[in-house]
């Protein structure tokens, strides 16, 4: 398949939400304003999704845009990061972020909703792999001023 056939609308998502994970994200935003996800890698708060307000946390010239999370209007979309290492590893697997019950991460905006947000994953098929590679996903470094 050439570059030409390919339209953004044939490129499947790299990051999508379940309803409870829109609601949540509806909710702190409707809280704190524009929201942003970072994939953790580890560390601290193991490889939890971690939500701040937009400027709370600092993308990195390597840091991997995987996608954006549409809210209802008019609140903004949620852009959804990973660190550009750990976003080769993942680059196969649609990232989707859930809600569970439990306490999350001391430092992510769904720490006192009694919730937490939770990274589940399926693998893109060989099909999907192909169009994705024809759309590479932009990085910190193309919003630097």
């Amino acid at each position: 398949m050439s570059e030409q056939n390919v339209s953004q609308q044939d490129v499947p998502d790299r990051v999508t939400a379940t309803d409870s994970a829109v609601q949540l994200l509806t909710k702190l935003s409707e809280l704190h304003g524009g929201l942003m996800i970072h994939q953790s890698g580890g560390c601290c708060d193991g490889s939890a999704p971690m939500c701040y307000p937009v400027g709370e946390y600092r993308i990195g010239q390597r840091d991997v845009l995987v996608g954006e999370i549409g809210l209802p209007e008019p609140i903004p979309a949620v852009r959804v990061w990973i660190n550009g290492d750990q976003f080769e590893l993942w680059k196969h697997t649609q990232l989707i972020l859930d809600v569970v019950k439990g306490r999350g991460a001391g430092f992510s905006l769904e720490a006192p909703e009694g919730v937490r947000f939770l990274s589940r994953s399926r693998a893109f098929s060989a099909d999907e792999n192909d169009l994705l590679a024809q759309a590479p996903p932009k990085v910190g470094a193309d919003f630097s001023a």
